[in-house]
């Protein structure tokens, strides 16, 4: 009857369509059989049977897990190991030791061979002014009274001796990198040892004279130490004030040349300019480096001869002062000590005060009142013991680091909630025209760092 109605095609197709779905459904119960019996709920009852049923066996799933975490923390002493012990995936447990292997033995100088820093050379001067002339497109000044400077820093090639070391690192190439971007200056962040004789105190060395040599275009060369950090962001350098001068350094005069004291300089952070003086200088320098029995005599002769020097191995800041003051003919006219600001401020008699700067000072000012650099000389983030309390000593680093950080976020409309704090808060509104927000301390768009439009 349907063919009559319908017609044979149609029919055919609605026979085809009702064996598809009988299918279908056996397919579709079958798939809720399995998965029934697959989660514990396989008893066929009701929705909420099956689901208390579901609730207990996921129960029992954590009561498990937690027992078995429980047992694996406990074990001790009887042979048991936690997993995280034996888990290759786990850096908490992971012996850095493994990987940190040198491949070759480390290459071992003739001890009777005078040390030398590279082959004498006696006309950089020329060798660079030639090089400008030919290179007009890598001037070494900016701007006028505004030198091109790189700020050399560094750290081991190994990891810190403790646990946060390398994060204070962190810290303070971060701190650098932000004053260098305000401040239009280069960079260069060094983890290589180029000349093991001269490790420690000493390395900075063979990198600076590199340095000078591959970057002629470099008028100056800054060098900071690791552990010092920049606590005024708007303080730019009085360049005008060392334009007759080779290397500056924080210090006094009458305590190097007068009293003859270790103390009476920093070499922390200091300014070397690029020319032949400096190559010499360097070269007249480094005698008392090479690490053994030199380094160690050396260190004898400066314990006797400067003031109040503890006995310990020759280190670079004693035999910048000794170098001045037995040869200061040679020497201290081209070197300038400056203590009108904190090219290296010494940590200690700053950091609590950073409160009562904040009060009554601003950036900008680079000495007592807000200084340029903290230096927090004995602290040795990196190493296994200091000459300080580590909590003390690490407190204050993060409330340096805070004190200088503040100044970059408000650029920005930010500022940590306090100068121990790693969390930040907004201190002024989003706006829809954020061209029209005022720069306080002038950070975002400095006048030094604008390029000289041409009026042609």
């Amino acid at each position: 009857m349907l063919n009559r109605f319908l017609g044979q095609r149609r029919v055919a197709q609605i026979q085809r369509a009702i064996r598809n779905g009988k299918i279908t459904i056996l397919c579709l119960v079958m798939t809720v059989v399995v998965l029934r019996g697959m989660i514990g709920a396989g008893h066929f009852g009701t929705p909420e049977q099956d689901l208390e049923l579901l609730h207990s066996h996921l129960s029992n799933n954590r009561r498990v897990l937690e027992e078995v975490k429980d047992t694996s923390s406990s074990a001790s002493g009887d042979g048991a190991k936690s997993e995280t012990t034996t888990n290759p995936n786990s850096y908490e447990m992971f012996d850095i030791n493994k990987i940190l292997i040198d491949e070759e033995p480390e290459e071992v100088k003739d001890p009777n061979k005078p040390y030398s820093l590279g082959p004498k050379i006696s006309d950089w001067d020329e060798q660079r002014a030639k090089w400008l002339k030919e290179n007009p497109q890598f001037p070494n000044f900016i701007q006028p009274n505004k030198p091109r400077v790189l700020l050399v820093t560094g750290s081991s090639p190994k990891p810190c001796e403790n646990p946060v070391g390398d994060h204070y690192l962190l810290k303070s190439i971060k701190n650098k990198i932000d004053y260098c971007r305000i401040h239009g200056i280069e960079i260069f962040y060094n983890m290589a040892l180029l000349d093991a004789e001269m490790a420690g105190f000493w390395a900075k060395l063979p990198l600076i004279r590199k340095l000078l040599l591959s970057h002629p275009e470099i008028e100056f060369l800054w060098w900071m130490d690791s552990d010092a950090m920049f606590t005024d962001m708007a303080f730019e350098l009085p360049w005008e004030r060392y334009k007759d001068s080779n290397l500056v350094m924080h210090g006094w005069n009458e305590m190097v040349y007068d009293q003859k004291n270790w103390i009476g300089l920093n070499t922390g952070s200091f300014l070397l300019r690029n020319g032949q003086w400096a190559l010499d200088l360097l070269d007249a320098w480094a005698p008392m480096g090479p690490k053994g029995k030199i380094r160690d005599e050396a260190g004898k002769v400066l314990t006797r001869e400067l003031k109040d020097r503890p006995v310990f191995e020759a280190d670079d800041q004693s035999a910048m002062v000794y170098l001045l003051v037995t040869q200061r003919d040679k020497w201290g006219d081209k070197v300038y000590l400056e203590s009108a600001y904190y090219l290296h401020g010494y940590w200690g008699i700053l950091v609590d005060r950073y409160e009562e700067m904040i009060e009554n000072y601003h950036p900008g000012l680079g000495d007592h009142r807000w200084p340029l650099v903290t230096h927090f000389v004995g602290c040795k983030p990196c190493g296994k013991f200091g000459d300080y309390p580590v909590e003390r000593c690490l407190k204050q680093m993060d409330r340096a680091y805070n004190f200088g950080d503040n100044q970059v976020l408000q650029m920005y409309g930010f500022t940590h909630k306090s100068l121990a704090s790693r969390r930040v808060k907004r201190i002024r509104n989003e706006t829809s025209n954020p061209l029209e927000v005022k720069d306080e301390l002038g950070l975002l768009h400095p006048e030094f760092k604008a390029a000289k439009v041409s009026s042609s």
